[in-house]
């Protein structure tokens, strides 16, 4: 079922629905002659998806901010949104054919739907369903990771992780993998005693790094040691 989007429901109704689902914008009017054909046939296509692909319509004449935000001088316009960001439009009708096929591109890969499910349920055996389904997926690498490195499985953990491009999720769980091989009971302590040895101990250096990766940016003492480790360094 379409639902009725405003200018006030806009940002959440399109915007930030569209960060998990698509969202087809209908922007129509009662007297627009070529709407009456259009709408139904975008409705009749996202009911198909059963909730996967969504139709918003927006009534231009109740709507005038978005008519004015969008600069839309003509309808029906259509405009799709994916991950927040408006991501293809058309203007005028189109053919029952065309819009099935331009919701059907739409519709999430079956593979990454089976991942998400897998993912959700959390358990050892389906991450690593997940990770096999998906090698190079970010979110199912790390998350078979991270569980791996609370069952205490760190260095499965690092091997999985290196398969991926280095991101922040990635090394902050590679440094508590490193970690919990090599517990810290006090931070403070470690990374004074490490930091005489970082210039010319790599091993040391890394688990100067590893521990402020797992401090945090929002930490304090972060930003503090992270200059007296340059300063040491150069």
């Amino acid at each position: 079922m379409a639902l009725n989007v405003t200018d006030a429901s806009f940002q959440v109704d399109v915007i930030e629905r569209s960060l998990t689902t698509p969202v087809i914008v209908d922007f129509w009017a009662e007297w627009c002659g070529p709407c009456k054909t259009l709408t139904p046939i975008l409705e009749k296509a996202t009911d198909a998806t059963q909730g996967q692909v969504v139709l918003a319509k927006v009534d231009a004449d109740a709507n005038p901010g978005l008519m004015q935000a969008f600069g839309i001088k003509s309808i029906p316009t259509v405009i799709i949104y994916k991950d927040g960001q408006p991501v293809d439009a058309f203007v005028g009708g189109q053919p029952e054919h065309a819009i099935e096929k331009m919701v059907a591109s739409l519709l999430p890969d079956p593979t990454q739907l089976r991942v998400r499910d897998l993912l959700q349920q959390g358990t050892e055996e389906s991450l690593r369903d997940a990770v096999a389904l998906a090698p190079g997926n970010e979110d199912a690498v790390c998350s078979l990771a991270e569980h791996l490195v609370r069952v205490g499985n760190a260095d499965e953990a690092l091997t999985l992780l290196a398969r991926l491009p280095e991101t922040e999720r990635v090394r902050k769980i590679a440094a508590s993998a490193r970690l919990s091989m090599n517990p810290v009971d006090n931070f403070d302590n470690q990374l004074v005693e490490l930091l005489n040895r970082v210039k010319t101990d790599e091993t040391a250096r890394q688990e100067f790094l590893d521990i402020l990766e797992s401090m945090g940016p929002d930490d304090p003492r972060t930003a503090k040691y992270r200059k007296q480790l340059t300063a040491r360094l150069f």
